[in-house]
């Protein structure tokens, strides 16, 4: 799967954590015809392997160019993500939607769709694409789809392009409702190398993925469920 950045495709700008859902949201991208250009943000974050995870990602799918930005969430802490606090660990199912867990990162993905957006403006693109879900989601507020259409109307309404009626800007979140392995199945379809990814919260020194976080855990059942190996490696 490529992009040949000669054609004359419509760009879109993709969010790419080096994540599950990220990746198939961009093999998304690429399968509806944009030329995608892939946005990673290091946030500060302890799972810092992700944004190595994006760039083979970001390679294999051969995005018209990748930008990776670096900014210190770290620096008003707030999540286990980003302070240090201890990431949840062997939570069920029942305890991981019991509310928003402590893994929640303040406003992370307005943040993330917020530089994005800057992005698109500059390329002249008015579609964006993140990865978000609100089946498997673990109680985050910002990956509703209320928050995806509040910020649609946002940036209508705080670019110059919106404001000049250069177009509508899209925000494409074509996992949103999609089970863990529905999303899974789907990036197979279109062709992703679920090894080049990485989702685990808490990994361990050498970067394996600890399968005891909720975010291991929900793609370790997902896996399960469909009858396949998880194609990344685990702690012990």
């Amino acid at each position: 799967m490529s992009v040949d950045p000669n054609d004359e495709k419509r760009p879109a700008v993709v969010l790419l954590s080096g994540g599950l859902d990220s990746a198939t949201a961009l093999a998304e991208a690429v399968a509806a015809g944009f030329a995608p250009y892939a946005l990673t943000v290091a946030y500060g974050q302890r799972h810092a392997v992700e944004t190595a995870a994006a760039r083979r990602v970001a390679t294999a799918m051969g995005v018209v160019r990748h930008v990776e930005l670096a900014i210190d969430l770290r620096a008003f802490g707030g999540s286990a993500l980003t302070a240090d606090v201890d990431v949840p660990k062997d939570r069920d199912e029942a305890e991981m939607a019991s509310g928003i867990p402590i893994t929640y990162v303040p406003a992370r993905n307005t943040v993330f769709l917020s530089l994005a957006l800057a992005w698109a403006e500059s390329l002249g693109a008015f579609d964006l694409f993140v990865g978000v879900n609100c089946v498997d989601y673990s109680g985050y507020p910002d990956c509703r789809p209320e928050f995806l259409h509040a910020f649609e109307r946002l940036a209508d309404l705080a670019t110059k392009a919106g404001v000049e009626g250069a177009g509508a800007f899209k925000i494409h979140a074509p996992l949103l409702k999609l089970t863990k392995e529905a999303i899974i199945r789907r990036g197979l379809e279109l062709g992703v190398d679920y090894g080049l990814t990485h989702s685990c919260y808490d990994p361990t020194p050498e970067g394996l993925a600890c399968g005891r976080c909720d975010s291991c855990r929900l793609r370790l059942a997902a896996f399960e469920r469909l009858g396949m190996r998880d194609p990344v490696a685990y702690a012990g």
